[in-house]
């Protein structure tokens, strides 16, 4: 009785939070489940309602009620504007829905702080329900309790609408068939707006009646956005009771799992997360390779194997092929005699063999030249920059280059293998701490750096990995972004190791080489973090341009044919995803030497969500075009918002916003003449990657 005593007020607590998170997350569930829509801009509308119904409340109840209409309303409208929004992104999957919807998120929340400002704002509640209330001897806050009891009216009636309305069952059909939804006289975009607006509508309303328990402040919005996310996919998307079950665990894990456990808690959500990820995945994706046993061959290359060896029977055991019907007969001129043939007309025939060879040579040269010229040019102007700067801007460059290494391994993996990823900033991580240890245990020497900390980035991707790389599509995005969350509580738990919240600081310089000084001039470590980049960068490049990139390739363009060729493409993926990790690795090392210090908002979500982007701008297998994207968004947050204080997340949505518009195929799609698919591919949940054959580049053609 006496635990029941010491945690009831948490236990209670655990389930008014549970049930705030319910209607937060009702919303982004049928925003994802029924108008497919990867919203991470809910929290910002979360944010719209607090903010609103924080603004009208006076303590009385006409203010509460003004408060939840106005909050309501706004938030409806947001919503109905995200529809759209995001409209015109039919058909290119959820990435860059994603990409979209947290630009809109960033502008939201500088247009909210512009307008209430960044302080969290009080939240005065009618008199009768500012009291508490005696519950088994204890006393609790009345409108705690009430809130509980509304969320539970508004499960059920959320409940009656999808299952026993008419209504209910247009926005299921809008779902699962929008051409038999318009065959019945609805219309299908009038639907799905419907449902967004009524998505940001129960966001908005969370966001008011939530206020008094989960104020509006700075990190508001992240914060119900990723718990809102957990909720989800622990909940599913079929059932709003699933749902509301869920996110009372979530709730009590916040709550009561703080204190009872508080050096687990922190852990627990996202690892329940990518555990149910993981499992749906090996029941919902295709089989890896069993036992080592070979799959059955693909039809077409049994039927081009037979006719080989059945020509090769015609032609006798290592004798020349047989010549077709109409040909000359042997020895006359235009015929097919072996290289070392006789006659007039087997001197003809090798010369012009030798032409041939001589000119598909002149133009693999030529072809070479040309994909090796922007790298040239890149690598020109990057070395001239320490001669024009100045050093702050110097300083930002060499961050870009960090970034750009983290943003060339998002490449990587997902324009090469197909797996899109919000999580490379785990590995990132892992790189970026094991320098700043290495350097204030002593190993200063900038090699040694680099080397352990891309072999701790690449151990680790080696340990995730086979979670990863069973996924696909949007799967992978919530997967990867649960790994990146944990290793984000891990750097801010382990605070021996990591500085916790504080970061690293004052650890010594790095040498550039063995036995030299230390690196405090910005040119110096600029320079050293260019040539770290470009030896990694043309690493990176010879692997994606080697028979094993044509493998990668193959693997995201048919994956279902290199199956059933016999290819352990389960293989060939984590291989991608531990040199991918090495390369984040690199990254983050090279952004501890340049900056000096670390702090966690180093290697958060956010980084992840720039260096995706940065791909998107480049263009999904370009290498040069990851290295610009990841130098604009530094030039946007550092350089561009040092002119306009105060509006860095306003440059940097609208960067999001117009990147995902303005460049479907990344600056790389702009010079390109063939035919390209979106840059994000099919990352849908559903889709696999053999569908995505259009999305590969050709066999062997690597964007530079």
């Amino acid at each position: 009785m006496d635990l029941l005593d010491a945690h009831l007020v948490p236990a209670v607590d655990g389930v008014a939070f549970g049930l705030l998170l319910f209607v937060v997350a009702a919303g982004l569930s049928l925003a994802f489940g029924t108008a497919g829509v990867l919203n991470l801009s809910h929290g910002a509308l979360y944010a719209v309602g607090a903010y609103t119904g924080a603004s009208f409340s006076d303590g009385t109840w006409g203010g509460l009620v003004l408060g939840l209409a106005a909050g309501t309303a706004a938030a409806c409208v947001a919503g109905a504007g995200l529809a759209a929004a995001t409209a015109p992104l039919a058909g290119r999957g959820h990435l860059a829905q994603a990409l979209l919807t947290f630009g809109l998120a960033l502008i939201g929340g500088d247009l909210l702080i512009q307008i209430f400002g960044a302080d969290e704002l009080p939240v005065r509640v009618p008199e009768a329900l500012d009291s508490s209330v005696m519950l088994l001897g204890h006393r609790y806050p009345a409108y705690r309790l009430c809130f509980i009891v509304m969320a539970v009216l508004l499960a059920a009636f959320g409940t009656w609408v999808l299952t026993r309305t008419r209504m209910g069952a247009a926005v299921r059909a809008a779902a699962d068939d929008p051409q038999m939804l318009a065959a019945t006289g609805f219309s299908p975009r009038a639907v799905h707006t419907g449902v967004l607006a009524a998505a940001g509508a129960l966001a908005g309303a969370a966001g008011v009646l939530g206020a008094p328990i989960l104020g509006p402040g700075p990190g508001t919005s992240e914060n119900v956005l990723m718990l809102s996310l957990v909720v989800v996919v622990l909940g599913g998307l079929r059932s709003l009771w699933a749902t509301l079950a869920a996110a009372v665990a979530v709730g009590q894990v916040q709550t009561l799992g703080v204190s009872l456990a508080p050096w687990l808690a922190p852990y627990l959500l996202f690892a329940a997360m990518a555990a149910v990820l993981v499992l749906r995945s090996r029941f919902t994706e295709p089989a890896a390779e069993h036992g080592g046993q070979k799959a059955p061959r693909d039809p077409v290359d049994r039927l081009r194997r037979a006719l080989a060896v059945r020509l090769r029977h015609r032609s006798g055991p290592g004798g020349p092929p047989v010549a077709p019907p109409g040909a000359d007969a042997p020895g006359h001129l235009g015929t097919r005699p072996s290289d070392g043939g006789s006659g007039v007309g087997g001197t003809l025939v090798a010369v012009r063999r030798a032409m041939a060879r001589a000119r598909g040579t002149a133009a693999a040269d030529r072809g070479g030249l040309r994909r090796a010229t922007p790298l040239v040019v890149l690598l020109a102007v990057l070395c001239a920059l320490p001669w024009v700067l100045d050093a702050y801007s110097i300083s930002l460059a060499g961050s870009a280059l960090a970034l750009g290494l983290l943003a060339v391994s998002v490449t990587v993996l997902t324009g090469y293998a197909g797996l899109p990823t919000l999580g490379q900033t785990a590995p990132f991580a892992v790189g970026a701490y094991a320098t700043a240890n290495l350097a204030d245990a002593g190993w200063t020497s900038g090699p040694v750096q680099i080397v352990l900390s891309a072999i701790g980035a690449a151990v680790f991707c080696a340990v995730v990995g086979p979670a990863v790389i069973r996924a696909r599509g949007t799967t992978v995005l919530m997967i990867t972004l649960a790994i990146g969350e944990l290793t984000g509580a891990v750097v801010n738990q382990l605070k021996s190791v990591t500085g916790g919240a504080d970061g690293l600081v004052g650890f010594p310089a790095t040498q550039a080489l063995w036995g030299g000084e230390g690196m405090t001039d910005e040119s110096d470590l600029y320079l050293y973090a260019l040539a770290v980049a470009t030896v990694a960068v043309a690493l990176t490049l010879l692997v994606l341009r080697s028979p094993a990139g044509k493998l990668l390739t193959g693997t995201r363009g048919a994956e279902a044919r290199m199956r059933a060729s016999g290819h352990p493409v389960g293989r060939y993926l984590l291989v991608a995803h531990v040199c991918a990790g090495a390369l984040a690795g690199v990254g983050g090392s090279l952004m501890v030497t340049v900056q000096q210090y670390l702090s966690p908002a180093d290697v958060g979500f956010e980084i992840a969500a720039f260096a995706l982007l940065a791909v998107v701008i480049g263009g999904s297998t370009s290498v040069v075009g990851a290295l610009l994207g990841a130098g604009l968004i530094v030039a946007t947050r550092d350089w561009l918002a040092g002119a306009w204080p105060g509006h860095g997340p306003l440059l940097l949505g609208v960067l999001f916003v117009a990147a995902v518009y303005l460049l479907p195929r990344g600056l790389a799609g702009l010079r390109s003449t063939s035919a390209m698919a979106p840059v994000d591919g099919p990352v849908t949940g559903t889709v696999s990657r053999a569908d995505a054959a259009s999305a590969s580049p050709p066999a062997g053609k690597v964007s530079p």
